[in-house]
């Protein structure tokens, strides 16, 4: 019987589940990604890949100097998907990790990493072999990302003029890919090629919501942001008769509206319409002074101070007497047994540290009291220096 193109559910099944189709008796698919379907979403496409593509060379400079390998990132190639679509092309586990923006363009901001990519990171920046993807990883990989995201929001504040332009701190977690919190609707994906100095070809994807996408390719080009994610710092309303609203400080200025509120700054010349004293600027200029801020000096101990330290003197302090230190590798320490002999880094009949609460305050001499050890002091330190050591300077 000849098929009409349509998949039966078994076969979507399947599909969605990773499985080939052709061993339920349909026929074979190809292993090839799913082609991206026509973009929805209303961003620039080559905006956004010039730009991200440009701050490749930062990126991989920052992953060196985290992990201590030869590290390049390469790319990135950008598309529109949307969930369905972008599922076929991830590995069953991976590690997502949200880095939302919060202000400047908000919205959506996530980056996939293939399960072993994630693993091959963690072990470079924690110097371990066959690193189990626990919460300790996941913070290690959070860190990684936050100091990608932190290049980017730069180079981005720097291309956009946008200053207000911040992110979430990244939460990663190791997921199967069909839990990844993913926007919903279209986004844009962000490929990258990752060489992590292993003779392996890594990927990464960078995922931006609607939104996001959106406003940045805009910003990007010398726009605004978009009307729906629009926020007051900047504020582009050319589209609403709005022309001309600036917003600096609290002053609001909208020539052109017949519109005067002296006192509030907001100026609609030819509309009879005046609000007095509401302080925003406007005709009466507001005085503005710098914030001075008292230098950040802990003072002294003084003398009166210091009496308050009688409150104290029934507190109980731990005192020790180190007779000297020394450095051992580990396989030294494993290694000893009785009989081993210790070398310290004092001399013979070289003064003894008196400590409290590991903190220094005198020298003195080993003495033998009736059979018992004790030590008889010799040498005071200033008590300065001992309250400066005990954390009052």
């Amino acid at each position: 019987m000849m098929s009409d193109g349509a998949l039966s559910q078994d076969e979507i099944d399947a599909l969605l589940s990773g499985v080939d189709s052709s061993s339920m008796g349909g026929s074979s698919a190809p292993a090839a990604t799913m082609a991206p379907p026509p973009a929805k979403v209303n961003f620039d496409k080559n905006a956004l890949q010039t730009f991200f593509a440009s701050t490749t060379n930062a990126l991989s400079a920052n992953l060196a100097a985290l992990t201590g390998a030869s590290v390049t990132l390469t790319g990135p190639q950008v598309n529109a998907f949307n969930r369905d679509s972008f599922m076929s092309s991830l590995p069953d586990m991976v590690t997502a990790i949200s880095a939302n923006y919060t202000s400047g363009f908000p919205g959506e901001h996530i980056f996939i990493l293939p399960e072993e990519t994630a693993r091959a990171i963690a072990s470079l920046m924690t110097k371990e072999e066959n690193i189990q993807l626990d919460d300790m990883a996941m913070s290690v990989i959070g860190e990684v990302i936050s100091q990608m995201v932190g290049t980017q929001i730069t180079a981005m504040t720097d291309k956009t003029k946008n200053k207000s332009i911040a992110a979430a701190s990244p939460v990663a977690a190791n997921v199967p890919k069909a839990t990844a919190a993913l926007p919903a609707g279209d986004f844009a994906v962000m490929n990258y090629n990752l060489n992590l100095g292993d003779n392996l070809s890594h990927q990464m994807w960078e995922i931006l919501g609607a939104g996001p996408s959106a406003d940045i390719s805009n910003g990007l080009n010398g726009g605004g942001q978009s009307p729906v994610n629009a926020q007051m710092p900047g504020m582009d309303m050319s589209g609403m008769g709005m022309q001309g609203m600036q917003m600096p400080g609290m002053g609001m200025g909208m020539q052109g509206m017949g519109m005067q509120m002296p006192g509030m700054g907001m100026q609609m010349p030819g509309m009879g319409m005046q609000m007095p004293g509401m302080g925003m600027g406007g005709l009466g200029t507001a005085n503005v002074q710098p914030v001075q801020f008292p230098n950040l000096m802990q003072p002294r101990l003084g003398a009166h101070e210091a009496g308050n330290i009688g409150l104290i003197m029934d507190v109980s302090m731990e005192m020790t007497v180190e007779l000297g230190r020394t450095r051992k590798l580990i396989k030294e320490i494993l290694g000893m047994g009785e009989g081993t002999i210790i070398e310290l880094d004092k001399l013979a009949g070289e003064p003894v540290d008196i400590l409290v609460n590991h903190k220094l305050i005198a020298k003195g001499e080993v003495v033998v009291i009736d059979e018992n050890f004790g030590v008889r002091v010799t040498e005071i330190v200033s008590p300065m220096e001992r309250i400066n050591d005990m954390g009052y300077n």
